[in-house]
């Protein structure tokens, strides 16, 4: 089985985020960038798959800049195979990268993809449904937990009402929520191999898809600074404020 794995270059969790002084997006500026946390997280399912002998190959790709490279030898440190950077200076809206993946799954034919649910930066949660609708191949979302039965795979998703598990045959989209496993550190062997592994750079030109932008951007602040909490002296006070201040009764 080969499973192809996208990957995004992100602001790193720990970083706190800033805004630019003209409000027309986010700063980047010498600002730490990761790979996506949920990306990380299929990276390791992939991986493990492939340890159990379920898959025979792992391809990691990113649409992003040149330095996007850097989480592609992250991928391939942790054992992924070879990876393919779709090379772009633009920001891709989910859509585009829909289109990007589908033409890179005709290309290498994987049997499945995992991808993060969502990524930290727009949190859109919208890459794996829109893949999966363009190629009309079969779903599990928010997987927690992921099984190969037969020719089927069994995907534990985290939903409302608890869990679901659903049966996929494959080739199939798998998009990992965080109880799925806990990524390992890649080791400094690991690392060090990883240079040594093939890295593709493309050009979204070579997959002749439509990534032009649906969404334009208006404004982008910061939420408003929490206020300080006050001491009530009666449940009448306490409903009051909530009532006529607060506006939630």
């Amino acid at each position: 089985m080969k499973i192809l794995v996208p990957v995004k270059r992100v602001i790193d969790y720990n970083v706190k985020v800033r805004v630019k002084s003209d409000e027309s997006g986010v700063d980047l500026a010498n600002v730490k960038m990761s790979m996506n946390p949920f990306d990380e997280i299929a990276v390791e399912e992939a991986v493990r798959l492939k340890e159990a002998g379920t898959a025979n190959e792992i391809v990691a790709v990113s649409i992003g800049p040149e330095k996007a490279q850097d989480q592609l030898r992250q991928a391939l440190a942790m054992g992924a195979d070879r990876a393919i950077l779709i090379k772009t200076d633009e920001t891709v809206e989910p859509l585009g990268v829909a289109k990007l993946l589908k033409a890179v799954v005709e290309e290498e034919k994987p049997d499945l993809v995992i991808l993060g649910k969502q990524a930290i930066d727009d949190d859109s949660n919208q890459t794996g449904q829109m893949l999966a609708a363009l190629l009309g191949w079969g779903q599990g979302t928010f997987a927690s937990k992921v099984e190969k039965d037969g020719e089927a795979l069994n995907v534990t998703r985290e939903i409302d009402g608890g869990l679901q598990t659903v049966s996929l045959k494959l080739p199939a989209i798998v998009t990992t929520d965080l109880r799925l496993n806990e990524p390992r550190y890649a080791s400094l062997p690991n690392i060090m191999k990883a240079k040594k592994k093939p890295l593709d750079v493309k050009e979204v030109g070579d997959y002749g898809a439509d990534i032009a932008p649906r969404l334009e951007t208006l404004k982008v602040s910061e939420p408003p600074k929490r206020e300080a909490g006050v001491k009530v002296e009666s449940v009448a006070e306490l409903v009051d404020k909530l009532k006529n201040e607060a506006g939630v009764l």
